[in-house]
């Protein structure tokens, strides 16, 4: 029936995998790919975090799998470790309900090389999952021969490109046979993209999913003015206020992530830190310590919000706005997962206002929240003075009673002596404004500077 999974016609065993993990109707995404998926059709789905887009290929994948093939099927790519990780599991457990079950391998940098070359000798797999780099790597030592397989996933395809992989994709791709159905997921589609789509899918049509449909409504957003108080204090304070069970906190880069994990670590929280520098071992450590409920505080970069899964995080907090708005979905997807409520508080500072209504365009609704004898409430909506700002520039306290003055007065040229007064006044504004952002930066400068010789220090 419509609206069910029954619709899709799926083998058995594909069936009995989503009955296990009750999953009964399909999210928009699937919806939407499915259909096309399971008529050979080549796609290209853009698709936000959490919006069930890893199901969207296996579910259909695994359905037209050719039991009599012994060879690679499938190829599919994703642009870090852990996502490749999070779709072999989920792999994984449909494949548990195969008889007979489908050979499955995943193969990722950091990992042991020799013993994949070994164990390809011994058998081939039916589905292929790794990062770009070591399906490369394995394909060119004749190691791995996908030259059979006629379907081709690229998951994450923006994350992809931004991290460098695009080009190791595009040489897979070369590897495969003509009749190949490329699928392509993305939560945006660049312009850096759409070259290597014309070349290997002509004019492809792309399967959009509006961001209304994946803001998890279980995820109260709260916007925060930090009105110039210290930011590292204010994280600390936000996250000890309450006791989350798992609270994530995104910094828009790698120096501003370390420098507040090194002052909530000072401060006495069990706190990870995770971002693109950390080795492969580290990162597995620091993930093993999460899972085991070692740890209670992570501050990361935008990689966790795309390449990492951790289950039952309840607080996300948003040191920054991010740059590249896509982002904030994904930051905020974190939480609010398995029909759990959860937050996400955003900080910002008033130079950011355009960024919030960007945010707020794209249907993102936020809460105003305020710190007030140490706990938090809804304070007043920032908005609120948008109706007479204008009014208030042109008629300013002082220049209002020096306008009334001069129109009492009638003398030839008031008019003009107004205008000049006005811009006068402007120019004192922007002056003032000038002179604000010059201090900002210069404190930061300075902070930057005491994080340096702090890691001078260190190394010493």
């Amino acid at each position: 029936m419509a609206g069910q999974f029954s619709q899709f016609k799926f083998q058995p065993f594909v069936m009995q995998a989503l009955a296990d993990l009750k999953f009964t109707q399909p999210t928009p995404v699937q919806q939407k790919v499915i259909p096309l998926i399971m008529k050979g059709k080549s796609v290209v789905g853009q698709s936000q975090t959490g919006s069930g887009k890893t199901h969207a290929f296996l579910l259909p994948l695994f359905s037209q799998l050719d039991v009599n093939n012994p060879n690679v099927q499938v190829v599919i790519t994703t642009p870090s470790r852990e996502l490749a990780y999070q779709i072999y599991n989920a792999a994984k457990q449909i494949n548990q309900f195969a008889k007979p079950q489908w050979t499955i391998h995943n193969y990722v940098g950091g990992t042991d090389k020799q013993q994949q070359i070994d164990q390809l000798q011994r058998r081939s797999p039916q589905v292929v999952i790794g990062t770009p780099g070591r399906i490369l790597d394995l394909v060119k030592s004749n190691a791995l021969d996908i030259h059979e397989a006629t379907r081709f996933v690229i998951d994450e395809a923006d994350m992809t490109l931004d991290m460098g992989f695009l080009n190791q994709v595009d040489q897979i791709a070369a590897y495969f046979p003509e009749n190949l159905q490329m699928l392509v997921f993305s939560a945006t589609i660049p312009q850096g993209l759409r070259p290597f789509l014309k070349k290997y899918m002509g004019n492809p049509e792309i399967e959009e999913i509006p961001t209304e449909t994946v803001i998890n409504p279980n995820v109260e957003n709260w916007l925060m003015s930090t009105k110039g108080r210290d930011k590292n204090d204010l994280v600390y304070r936000l996250l000890t206020m309450g006791d989350p069970y798992l609270a994530l906190v995104f910094a828009n880069t790698r120096d501003r992530a370390e420098e507040l994990y090194n002052f909530l670590l000072g401060q006495g929280l069990k706190v990870a830190l995770i971002h693109g520098g950390l080795e492969p071992r580290a990162r597995k450590r620091v993930m093993r310590q999460i899972h085991n409920l070692d740890l209670q505080y992570i501050v990361a970069t935008d990689l966790a919000a795309r390449g990492i899964d951790i289950e039952g995080v309840s607080l996300v907090i948003n040191d920054d706005i991010p740059t590249d708005l896509e982002y904030f979905v994904h930051r905020v997807g974190r939480t609010g997962r398995a029909k759990m409520h959860g937050t996400a508080i955003t900080l910002y500072v008033p130079a950011e206002e355009e960024l919030v209504e960007k945010l707020e365009q794209r249907g993102i609704k936020f809460v105003p929240k305020a710190i007030k004898d140490g706990r938090v409430v809804t304070t007043h909506d920032r908005n609120r003075r948008k109706g007479f700002k204008y009014r208030q520039a042109e008629l300013d306290t002082t220049l209002k009673g020096y306008v009334k003055k001069q129109k009492r007065k009638v003398k030839p040229g008031y008019k003009k002596k107004i205008k000049r007064r006005i811009k006068q006044d402007e120019i004192q504004k922007r002056r003032q404004e000038q002179r604000h952002e010059f201090l900002k930066g210069k404190r930061q400068r300075q902070r930057q500077h005491r994080i340096e010789r702090q890691k001078q220090r260190q190394g010493n």
